[in-house]
């Protein structure tokens, strides 16, 4: 039984508008008024088995967001929708404001946790207090973020309960791994302006950290006329509840689009030990200067390694490394489960025996000339018929 479609209401979500007219593809499309039209929109939300869609130009009544399904042919061909997504929506229902996901156009990008497609930058967001700063846990989450191939930004929240000399403390230490962080307070505002200006351009921002840093405390900051649920950090573990459930689209300012995100706590480390280096901005500084003598190497200190072992991070590098060459090693030394077999480092299921069948060439061949089933060539394929059938040995 399907699960009961959420009440649209007048079609429209606060923080979650239609396209802007700088977010709009030109209106080339047949008219949107037509019954059985198709139009296109952007997937601002999943919520249980349904997307809203805010769509590229308004239909009758002013209609700007649809809540769609998927169509079958997407689920059988493995198709997933993402926030983020640009699709087409087929047979509109306008009064109600429904409609059916028929197609998804190719993403640009796509992260996998959280999922959020065409993304054009990766907001890192960690708190300086309430949980403390851990250099290993934003290393993790900076890994992640910079393995996605996007702009990534760090901001540092809570920034005033934190006393002015460890802020440039801070400061000064983010900026020997490469990045210039934005120090914001929800509380007092200091800092969100110009962040506002900066996650204003055309695009879609991600929002991704641990919960209880205060993503959504900085994203009503942001967008003043949000109201979204936040939470306190836990006093006895130090740790964030969350408040976030789903993935959903916010637009800031014209062209902007915000992504709010539910959170977590230990993002997995990218698993290609030969490019983890590369997603440290102070070894891409150095190999860009100038390239390791080594094509396989790991840059683990080796005589004449080009990254050297003299920057901040290392130890950090050297504990993700070892992370990564374990799950590796790992993985190579699993057996294959009962009923799966390796195939290009991925496992599919066996096919019982019992199920196999011959091809139809094989069965053409048996026939022998005009059916003949006396034929030497029947004979001979019957025979071998009955060494590929189960249960017939013994």
């Amino acid at each position: 039984m399907g699960a009961e479609a959420p009440d649209p209401g007048d079609g429209s979500r606060l923080g979650s508008p239609g396209l802007s007219s700088a977010q709009r593809a030109p209106e080339t499309g047949p008219d949107p008024s037509l019954v059985g039209s198709s139009v296109g929109g952007l997937v601002v939300a999943l919520e249980a088995n349904f997307c809203r869609v805010a769509l590229e130009a308004a239909g009758p009544g002013g209609v700007d967001q649809l809540l769609c399904v998927r169509r079958t042919r997407l689920g059988k061909t493995g198709q997933q929708i993402c926030v983020g997504d640009r699709v087409t929506v087929e047979g509109i229902d306008w009064t109600s404001r429904r409609g059916a996901v028929a197609a998804v156009s190719p993403r640009s990008s796509l992260l996998a946790r959280p999922a959020v497609a065409n993304c054009n930058r990766v907001v890192v967001v960690m708190a300086l207090v309430q949980p403390d700063l851990d250099p290993i846990q934003l290393t993790r989450f900076l890994l992640t973020a910079e393995a996605t191939g996007v702009q990534v930004d760090l901001v540092l929240t809570k920034a005033d309960l934190l006393a002015p000399e460890r802020l440039e403390e801070w400061g000064q230490r983010l900026a020997t791994w490469g990045y210039e962080p934005w120090l914001v307070s929800a509380q007092t505002g200091a800092g969100i302006e110009p962040l506002r200006q900066h996650l204003a351009q055309p695009g879609i921002a991600v929002l991704c950290g641990p919960s209880g840093v205060g993503k959504s405390s900085l994203l009503n900051a942001l967008v003043p006329d949000l109201v979204l649920r936040v939470g306190a950090v836990s006093g006895r573990l130090q740790r964030g509840r969350h408040t976030t459930r789903h993935v959903e689209l916010f637009a800031i300012g014209a062209g902007g689009l915000l992504a709010d995100t539910p959170g977590f706590n230990r993002p997995d480390v990218p698993p290609d030990p030969g490019a983890l280096a590369g997603l440290f901005p102070e070894v891409r500084g150095r190999l860009g200067a100038g390239g390791c003598r080594f094509t396989n190497c790991l840059h683990q200190g080796d005589p004449g390694c080009a990254v050297g072992s003299d920057w901040p991070r290392y130890p950090h590098y050297l504990q993700c490394l070892d992370q990564v060459l374990a799950q590796e090693a790992a993985a190579k030394s699993r057996p294959a489960e009962p009923g799966l077999k390796q195939r290009g480092g991925r496992s599919e299921p066996r096919l019982d025996p019992r199920l196999r069948q011959l091809s139809r060439k094989r069965r053409r061949q048996g026939d022998g000339p005009q059916g003949d089933d006396s034929s030497p060539d029947r004979d001979g394929e019957e025979g071998e018929d009955r060494d590929l059938a189960p249960g017939t040995r013994g």
